[in-house]
C-alpha cells in the first residue's frame, strides 16, 4: 500500500499545482481591470515629466552610486586579509554554513511539496466527489449496529445442516459488516 501512495503523490502534487494555478489564474482579470484604470493617470504622468528633470537626476544617481561603489572597493582592497589560515577557517566555516542551509531548504521543499500533494489529493477527491462518501463512510464507523430482530436469532437456531439456501443469508451480512470494518480501517489509515 505504501508503494501505490509513494506513485499517487507525485500525481496529487500535479493535482494541486494546477488547481492553484486555476484559483490564481481567476484573478487575473482583476488585476486587468485594476492596472486599465491606473493606466491613464501614468501615461499622463509619463508624458507630463520634463525629459531634462529624469536625466539629471539619473546622471545624480549614477555619480552617487559609482562613488559609493569606488569607496565599498578602497575599503575592501584595504581591509584585505592576507593570513591564509584564517581565510582556509573561513572558507572552511562558510562551506558548512551552506551545507545546513541547503539541508535546511531541502525540509522545507519536501514539506512544501506534501502540502501541495495533500492540496491536490483533496481536489482530487473533490472533483471526484468522494468527500460526500468518505463523511458516509466515517458516519457508518461511528454509528452503532442496530441488534438483530427477535426472528433472526430465533431462525439461526431453528435451521438444520440441510438447509444451505438459508444459510448464505447471515454469511452476506457478515460479509458487509467486513466490508464497512475494511473502509473504517482505510479511512483511519488516511487520517
Amino acid at each position: 500500500m505504501a508503494i501505490i501512495d509513494e506513485l499517487r503523490t507525485p500525481l496529487y502534487f500535479a493535482a494541486g499545482t494546477a488547481d492553484l494555478a486555476v484559483r490564481q489564474a481567476r484573478k487575473v482579470p482583476g488585476l486587468i481591470e485594476q492596472l486599465a484604470a491606473e493606466a491613464p493617470a501614468r501615461i499622463d504622468a509619463v508624458r507630463k515629466t520634463d525629459p531634462k528633470v529624469v536625466q539629471e537626476k539619473v546622471t545624480a544617481q549614477a555619480k552617487e552610486a559609482q562613488a559609493t561603489v569606488q569607496a565599498k572597493f578602497a575599503e575592501v582592497v584595504g581591509g584585505l586579509d592576507t593570513d591564509l589560515k584564517k581565510l582556509g577557517e573561513t572558507a572552511q566555516d562558510l562551506a558548512l554554513r551552506g551545507v545546513g542551509v541547503a539541508a535546511e531548504y531541502a525540509v522545507k521543499a519536501r514539506e512544501k511539496y506534501e502540502e501541495v500533494a495533500a492540496h491536490g489529493e483533496e481536489a482530487v477527491r473533490a472533483w471526484r466527489g468522494e468527500v460526500a462518501e468518505e463523511i458516509t463512510e466515517i458516519a457508518v464507523v461511528v454509528e452503532p449496529e442496530p441488534a438483530p430482530k427477535a426472528e433472526e436469532v430465533e431462525a439461526p437456531a431453528a435451521e438444520t445442516g440441510a438447509e444451505a439456501g438459508t444459510q448464505e443469508a447471515p454469511a452476506r451480512k457478515t460479509t458487509a459488516r467486513k466490508t464497512s470494518a475494511k473502509k473504517a480501517a482505510v479511512a483511519a489509515e488516511k487520517e
